[in-house]
């Protein structure tokens, strides 16, 4: 690699020249429809990369009557079955990736007819760089039983004129995002949307650090995978030289209401970064916006209290510290010297989105980790506030400074970016520190007010600030 990316900027990425080295094997989820992955199969058998390093896994996910390999196919292909315990595309693929052993793989609906350097240009990416998830360009096409033979299909995509086989295609919606962002390279945090199905790849090590994808979804996982690899540190590269046909119609045109109404809870418990997914509401929710620690200690019980009932409630706080056991028998509960812990364990021990632990093991699914000190004042919209201000900003690391110790948010995603290529959260996504102005304000309000000589401070001040401590306000 040339040097260290930024953000989604892969514009410095340099691909590599010559023979290509890296295995590939493609992955492709299959039920019924045998005529169509006849069609795929013939496309795949013409790749221009290299044979040897190119294996294909077929995961018949239930078909009647089985599916079959066709005698026009790759050299090295195989019918595999699914893992027990699931079904439907995300579990086919995970079985598949199981059963497979290419330095990268590359994932592929049983209903593409893929160009000749399909697999060849996705691939050329991976060997620049090991966090990239390149997405494959397609257009839809209007296609019947019988339409294509494979043997026609394979002449014409090995004599590079698979663009030929139809004159009327349908766009795919992702194509305006794409655009409008500079080709990605412009994009915000949210560049994960973009993968949706059909044709994509990443290096196994990328999937196996996303944890695959995620089997509980029939429907809608591909976006929850793009989300996933986001977390894992992911570079999203659309490549329009990789190009295929869609045969047929989107999922989702024939009953598209229903399969949006199915979709967006799934999505919405499981992607917090998709505001249109996730409704402003007053509730709590599987993968939440951000995990917030705060240290047990003087004032942190009006801290988490003042976190839990800010604007953003999609929030988990870590309380940390040294947590007694159960007491038992007789004993003398004043004289206690773990009397501070017990009450906040008596405190928030009935709230569900307050945890306890010596030290916080980092939950790859949430976004956002934010270190709150216990002395800190947070207002209504601080969590708001530090996650906003890291999105406009597109920063990966915000710290800001209170009289009494620092506020820190960190981006899971840049972090493990930065992990992954040995470079530093500010390289790879930018950071800042601050010491005033509204952050700051947004987590100590008091001193903001004391700084500037307000109305509250002196004595006077410092009693209505107490009573307000005491009253949990």
């Amino acid at each position: 690699m040339d040097a260290v990316l930024r953000r989604n900027d892969y514009g410095p990425l340099t691909r590599p020249g010559g023979e290509p080295a890296l295995r590939v094997s493609v992955v492709v989820p299959a039920h019924g429809h045998q005529d169509k992955l006849d069609v795929t199969l013939a496309s795949l058998a013409a790749q221009t990369y290299p044979a040897h390093l190119m294996e294909v896994v077929v995961v018949d996910d239930g078909s009647t009557p089985p599916l079959r390999l066709p005698d026009l196919r790759p050299e090295s292909t195989r019918i595999a079955a699914p893992l027990a315990g699931g079904w439907a595309s995300a579990h086919a693929t995970n079985s598949g990736v199981a059963q497979s052993d290419g330095d990268v793989v590359l994932r592929l609906d049983a209903d593409m007819l893929v160009f000749d350097d399909h697999v060849a240009s996705q691939l050329s990416w991976h060997h620049a760089a090991d966090y990239l998830a390149v997405l494959g360009h397609k257009r839809f096409v209007d296609y019947r039983p019988g339409d294509l033979d494979p043997l026609d299909v394979y002449e014409a995509v090995r004599a590079g004129k698979a663009a030929t086989l139809f004159d009327r295609s349908e766009p795919q919606w992702i194509e305006q995002i794409i655009d409008a962002t500079g080709g990605l390279r412009d994009a915000d945090h949210r560049a994960f949307r973009v993968l949706v199905g059909a044709s994509f790849s990443v290096h196994r090590s990328l999937f196996d650090a996303a944890g695959g994808m995620d089997a509980d979804l029939p429907l809608g996982s591909d976006t929850v995978f793009g989300y996933r690899l986001h977390q894992a540190g992911a570079l999203f590269v659309p490549d329009h030289e990789s190009s295929a046909w869609h045969l047929g119609p989107r999922q989702i045109a024939a009953r598209g209401d229903l399969a949006k109404a199915y979709r967006r809870p799934r999505i919405a418990d499981r992607v917090p970064e998709l505001d249109l997914k996730r409704p402003r509401a007053n509730r709590s929710w599987g993968t939440p916006l951000a995990d917030v620690t705060v240290p047990a200690g003087p004032g942190a019980e009006t801290c988490v209290d003042a976190i839990l009932t800010g604007s953003r409630r999609d929030v988990r706080v870590t309380l940390t510290g040294d947590w007694p056991a159960p007491e038992t028998g007789r004993h003398a509960p004043l004289d206690d010297p773990a009397f501070d812990a017990r009450l906040l364990l008596e405190a928030f021990g009935g709230e569900p989105r307050v945890r306890f632990t010596a030290a916080p093991a980092p939950d790859p699914r949430v976004p956002y980790r934010i270190d709150v000190p216990a002395a800190a004042e947070p207002g209504p919209d601080a969590v708001a506030a530090i996650v906003d201000h890291a999105n406009e900003h597109r920063l990966g690391l915000v710290e800001i400074e209170l009289p009494h110790g620092v506020v820190r948010l960190e981006r899971a995603a840049a972090a493990a970016r930065a992990h992954r290529t040995g470079a530093s959260i500010a390289d790879v996504w930018g950071a800042e520190r601050v010491a005033s102005g509204p952050l700051a304000d947004a987590f100590a309000p008091s001193a903001a007010r004391d700084a500037g000589g307000g109305r509250e401070a002196g004595p006077g001040g410092l009693l209505r600030r107490a009573v307000r401590r005491g009253l949990g306000r």
